[in-house]
């Protein structure tokens, strides 16, 4: 082979590499897919398809699920029904915003009588109470009420910041033979005021059975400061009071 042959050999050769290299390109650009936490494949050291490793979300198998402790119906008046119910987090480092909750409500046939749903932050190793007031009217006997959360809207993230809560100081009865009510004092240690805290007052018997649930909204707690909170009944309790709890509730940062 000649030298000019060898030349053109080498050139057209050059040009069917670049020529190549450049489809390479295009076929990666148009097909491959960077991996993210949404792209339904596990990848890119997550421990299942889009949770763990680099996502922001957990995997359902590194957390525990919530445990709902109780929900039960209450009948502060004839014609009402109120639920209570109580939901541990037990996880210490995770925590979830907005979880979805569905309350059924059944009556003594076992069929369903109502149903409501609504969203609750579930902090760290925390027990935190759901209620929802007048949730039935009618004169129907309710037997049952049970909450069950939606799976799908349980998105598990890790969390550590130490937070300085609202704490409830002392919480008394007032009048249980006639018209009840709770005062109780929530204290704030932080030295940031909280503005528009709720807080839930639930009333024990002696076995344990929740028989009153309240809510009220507190405008102000100054920092470094306390508030009262009133909680009141129209009619006494069905059983004799044996314990008192009253949880202000703070929403998770956003």
């Amino acid at each position: 082979m000649s030298w000019a042959a060898r030349r053109r050999f080498y050139i057209l050769g050059g040009l069917l590499v670049v020529i190549a290299a450049l489809i390479a390109l295009a076929l990666i650009a148009a097909f491959y897919k960077v991996p993210s936490c949404t792209d339904t494949i596990q990848n890119q050291g997550e421990v299942g398809i889009d949770c763990g490793g680099p996502c922001p979300y957990l995997c359902s198998a590194q957390v525990q699920a919530p445990v709902v402790q109780f929900a039960r119906a209450l009948s502060p008046q004839e014609g009402r029904t109120d639920v209570i119910a109580y939901v541990e987090n037990q996880n210490t480092d995770a925590v979830v915003r907005d979880a979805k909750y569905r309350i059924d409500l059944y009556g003594t046939d076992n069929v369903i009588v109502a149903t409501a749903v609504g969203t609750v932050d579930l902090p760290p190793h925390t027990t935190v109470p759901v209620f929802m007031p007048n949730f039935f009217s009618g004169n129907q006997q309710v037997a049952h009420a049970f909450l069950t959360f939606d799976t799908a809207s349980l998105k598990w993230q890790t969390y550590n910041e130490a937070r300085t809560l609202p704490k409830t100081a002392s919480a008394d009865l007032v009048g249980a033979s006639s018209t009840p009510r709770i005062v109780a004092v929530i204290n704030n240690a932080d030295v940031n005021p909280v503005f528009n805290l709720k807080a839930i007052a639930v009333v024990f018997d002696a076995s344990g059975n929740a028989i009153g649930a309240s809510q009220t909204i507190l405008p102000q707690v100054t920092q470094q400061g306390s508030a009262t909170a009133i909680f009141t009944w129209n009619n006494p309790f069905p059983e004799d009071v044996a314990r008192i709890e009253v949880t202000p509730i703070v929403p998770l940062p956003r």
